[in-house]
């Protein structure tokens, strides 16, 4: 049988060298979080930032002692975004003892939402995954945690109605994605929307990997002539769609790309800063390096005696990273305080994830409220945009057409 690989840095070094110093006591006060990565695979070039983001988040945290008495142990397996070795993973780090467990891709949730529930052990996709888990009550072990794929298409449909002005009656609207079960998950509630909106819309289906679309681009910029384009791509696939709207002279300050189409490697990969201006990017953690935790990162590095980590150098993903370990370190704290300090269960750090509140981490994480009907944490996102060699924040946080939204959650089948 295949087997991902496995990365345990934090694990092995963290608990290994600090854990057997305080005697076999201390080796018990530990909480295993799985997780899974695409270090390899088709959109590795978002994991080989994110992933780093992560264990140096929880490795920060257990050098400040742990969490109410506890270290974090990180279990990390590569899965190179692939569903039956992301199963692989999760039976893995079940067995071993997992109580929470960060689900990387789409697809990957929806084979293992199931599984989640009947184990009774939470599951995170923050930014992707299956939009109506939102809703707690029906999705009782998943939490998306961040903006899902509606609340992203609802916010995109906002930014696209204030940035062309007197509304979008009668504007054309082209939705550019990737056409697998994630690409495809905004189209219920952008066509919501246009039914309230009256917008034209039309949607140009990209075939995986999403290395070619020359056409689809041509036929947007060319035959359909939008108003605005919704970019919904990820991999290697956003930096081509940029350099082909810019090959065929389609104005970039009318594409947003959706948040998986937006970091700093995808503006590298499409040729550069100057080639990208006038991109907007959708985001649901904070971009850029002015963060207090990025700068405890740094210092931690730096009294290691280490430089910090390349990963830190790509803010979008890398800062991701940090919101989606930030938040299980939150819930473990929760499920703490909550059960009296005694090891947590599944069942526990559920709950702890239910009681976060007011958690804003310096103004990298969204005003976070994750409740047991919301799931989701209030979907809140910003928007970026490609100015002068950088991403330039044009939005302060901000929720799109919530009570649409959660419409579209409640009827979802």
């Amino acid at each position: 049988m295949r087997r991902a690989r496995a990365v345990l840095p934090v694990a092995a070094c963290m608990a290994a060298g600090l854990l057997l110093s305080g005697g076999a006591g201390a080796q018990t006060k530990e909480v295993l979080i799985g997780g899974m990565c695409d270090r390899t695979g088709p959109t590795q070039v978002n994991g080989i930032a994110i992933c780093p983001g992560i264990q140096d988040y929880y490795e920060l945290v257990n050098s400040k002692g742990g969490v109410e008495g506890y270290r974090i142990r990180y279990m990390e397996i590569d899965h190179e975004y692939k569903v039956p070795q992301g199963v692989e993973a999760y039976q893995k780090e079940k067995g071993d003892g997992a109580v929470a467990i960060m689900v990387y891709g789409t697809p990957q949730v929806q084979a293992l939402n199931q599984s989640l529930t009947e184990d009774k052990i939470p599951g995170t996709s923050p930014g992707f995954g299956i939009a109506a888990s939102a809703d707690g009550k029906r999705f009782p072990y998943l939490f998306p945690i961040a903006a899902t794929y509606w609340s992203q298409g609802a916010a995109a449909i906002q930014f696209a109605k204030e940035k062309l002005g007197g509304g979008l009656n009668g504007k054309k609207l082209a939705y550019l994605f990737y056409d697998n079960p994630a690409g495809r998950e905004p189209i219920p509630i952008i066509e919501d929307l246009q039914k309230i909106e009256k917008f034209e819309l039309r949607t140009f289906a990209v075939p995986p990997p999403g290395v070619e679309m020359g056409a689809q681009v041509l036929d947007i910029a060319q035959r359909y002539k939008p108003d605005f384009v919704i970019a919904h791509l990820f991999g290697r696939s956003p930096s081509l769609a940029i350099k082909e709207f810019k090959r065929v002279g389609f104005p970039l300050s009318k594409v947003m790309g959706l948040v998986w189409a937006s970091s700093e490697h995808d503006i590298v990969a499409a040729g550069g800063w100057p080639v990208a201006e006038g991109y907007h990017t959708l985001t649901f953690a904070g971009i850029g390096d002015d963060y207090p935790i990025r700068q405890e990162i740094k210092a931690m590095y730096k009294a290691q005696g280490r430089e910090p980590s390349k990963a830190m150098d790509d803010t979008v993903m890398y800062n991701r990273g940090i919101l989606w370990a930030a938040v299980h370190v939150e819930a473990v704290r929760n499920a703490l305080k909550l059960n009296g300090g005694k090891q947590p269960t599944g069942e526990d750090i559920k709950k702890g994830f239910e009681q976060i509140k007011d958690f804003t981490l310096g103004g990298l994480v969204p005003p976070l409220k994750v409740t047991d009907g919301d799931h989701e944490g209030g979907g809140w996102v910003q928007v970026f945009q490609v100015k002068d060699g950088k991403f330039v924040k044009e939005t302060e946080w901000f929720r799109a057409y919530p009570e649409i939204v959660a419409a579209t959650v409640k009827k979802a089948e």
